[in-house]
């Protein structure tokens, strides 16, 4: 637990859970006739509600961003080295909202959440979710806050998908959008990857056609397979090599089947902390909305006449070993911005820790992210000074 809650935390925060009642219509064309979101948010919105930067979680994200829920608490919220008092994302300045999505496990509507026609969890009755019904989710629940438009709409991976949908379907509604570590659309390998974790999932024994919960089971063995090869993903081969090289756990070959190098105890414990901690419903429901993710499936149309009807100034970040979600995913981004005559910023930040090097605060990465920031914070001071809400 944290000795004292550092002065740059935005401390112990409280998650709220928001109800809606109006029906959402969803891609996969059901209806969901009432759901709830949880939320977190730190800092203050201001009087013309100009303010406001909504945080889009990756895929095993969820709305505890930043700070602590108690003061038991071993770790802070998973952005938290971003987001607080003189951190990139100012809490004095700005008034953040996270949120878990639709079909989360975090205690949004989602397979372990109950059904209020049968009164039982959903399991893999909850329906599929897209990018774009985030989205709309998002938008309502900006709606509940009184925002008419975002200072900015920042995300990474999955998240930075979520935001560029944003600039596309809600254009009018952020002024800011932050693409980091993120892709227009999943590769061949990428959807590869996470039907791999699927299967791994499906064809646990305990799985039991997702309806594990009836069982009082949970399908450990294989959310522990989808967590580690994940993981694999994340990580570069310079990083892996740096952080454990060939180190063995014991010092001595042993001659049998057990973890002897310190990289398989790593990834054992990762994924062993991970099927107590995650949902396996959920984890097919996220990886299904990163592989049908495509800004220009539904128009049949290049990127950049897709984007050419967003008006938000953009910023996107890569790193240079992140081979999920490599530098030339994000330059497809930037090029069909640029077509699109748009403004646009980019950033490849030199980086050892391959994909998971957007939740790390890296110098560099961060130099730019608070210098970016700066510009959100101006744009928004300008705002409101010519009374534009």
């Amino acid at each position: 637990m944290p000795a004292v809650i550092p002065e740059d935390s935005v401390g112990i925060v409280q998650p709220q859970k928001i109800e809606f009642n109006k029906p959402l219509q969803l891609s996969c064309g059901r209806v969901l006739e009432s759901y709830h979101l949880m939320v977190e948010t730190y800092g203050e919105l201001n009087a013309d509600a100009s303010n406001a930067i909504l945080i889009c979680h990756a895929l095993s994200g969820n709305h505890h961003v930043a700070g602590y829920h108690s003061l038991d608490d071993k770790k802070p919220g998973w952005w938290d080295s971003a987001i607080g008092p003189g951190k990139a994302i100012d809490t004095t300045k700005f008034f953040v909202i996270g949120l878990n999505n639709l079909g989360g496990c975090h205690g949004s509507s989602g397979p372990n959440q109950l059904n209020p026609e049968t009164g039982k969890p959903y399991g893999p009755d909850f329906p599929i979710i897209t990018v774009d019904d985030w989205v709309e989710s998002q938008a309502r629940l900006a709606d509940h806050f009184g925002i008419e438009q975002f200072a900015a709409v920042i995300g990474g991976s999955l998240g930075g998908m979520q935001a560029l949908q944003w600039s596309i379907n809600y254009p009018d509604r952020l002024r800011h959008c932050m693409v980091i570590a993120a892709a227009p659309k999943l590769s061949a390998q990428n959807i590869a990857f996470n039907e791999v974790a699927r299967q791994a999932i499906s064809k646990d024994p305990q799985f039991h056609d997702g309806h594990y919960y009836a069982q009082n089971e949970v399908p450990k063995v294989g959310l522990m397979l989808a967590r580690m090869l994940g993981h694999i993903t994340y990580l570069s081969d310079d990083g892996m090599r740096s952080k454990f090289g060939r180190e063995l756990r014991s010092g001595q070959i042993s001659y049998d089947f057990t973890p002897q190098f310190e990289v398989e105890s790593y990834l054992r414990y990762q994924g062993e902390r991970f099927s107590t901690e995650f949902d396996a419903n959920t984890y097919l429901l996220m990886t299904k909305a990163l592989d049908y993710f495509d800004p220009t499936a539904l128009e049949g149309k290049p990127l950049s006449e897709v984007l050419a009807k967003a008006k938000a100034k953009f910023m996107v970040i890569s790193f240079t070993t992140d081979w999920r979600f490599s530098p030339e995913r994000s330059r497809e981004i930037v090029d069909a911005l640029v077509d699109a005559d748009k403004q646009v910023s980019y950033a490849e930040i030199e980086a050892a820790q391959g994909h998971d090097a957007f939740l790390i605060p890296i110098p560099r990465y961060l130099d730019v992210f608070n210098a970016y920031m700066q510009r959100i914070e101006a744009d928004t001071d300008s705002m409101t000074s010519k009374g534009a809400f």
